[in-house]
């Protein structure tokens, strides 16, 4: 009788199994998935550039006239922690470049963004303006301190890329501009 039970046993755990993995596989079949999609979604960062905007005592700055292959990532204003305002895309690459903006001390603040990237001495005007170019072992910068803030570009896209972000900064109106007239 003993040698009866134990073979029940396994035959109750054998169907148990198959019960289990076909409810595994009707619930697989069933959940949509695509494993192809990609992971990061893109954001839209209009409400925080308009709080950032309020905010601040700078002039916030994001890109304008980027093509529609520049994906925004991720946003965020600490008002708490330096007025720091931070933009993430990836480019058409799919190489990280970030908008990082913020009221703390320029010597201790672009290494903590860039991850230890260290000026190089060297310049390089983009847009109308002289930034600092910033080489590391994680992420390359474009830097510029005017005297409210410090902007860094930074991320792992080539040199190239980082000047197309830096030349299409520019700071939005908070209002929006009224429209003329419509003389009739």
């Amino acid at each position: 009788m003993a040698a009866k039970r134990g073979n029940q046993k396994i035959r109750d755990m054998v169907l148990s199994m198959l019960v289990i993995g076909a409810v595994v596989a009707g619930v697989y079949t069933v959940i949509p998935h695509n494993e192809n999609a990609d992971p990061l979604k893109t954001v839209d960062y209009r409400v925080e550039l308009s709080t950032a905007q309020r905010s601040a005592p700078y002039p916030v700055l994001a890109p304008q006239g980027l093509s529609k292959e520049w994906r925004a990532t991720s946003v965020t204003y600490r008002g708490n922690k330096g007025k720091a305002w931070h933009l993430g895309f990836l480019d058409p690459e799919k190489e990280y470049v970030a908008v990082e903006q913020s009221t703390n001390d320029p010597a201790k603040y672009v290494p903590e963004v860039t991850l230890k990237a260290t000026n190089t001495g060297k310049t390089q005007q983009v847009g109308g303006a002289q930034w600092q170019v910033w080489k590391g072992e994680k992420y390359d910068a474009l830097v510029r301190t005017d005297k409210d803030a410090t902007t860094v570009v930074l991320g792992t896209a080539k040199d190239a890329r980082l000047a197309e972000m830096a030349a299409a900064l520019k700071a939005k109106p908070t209002a929006p501009t009224p429209s003329p007239a419509n003389p009739e």
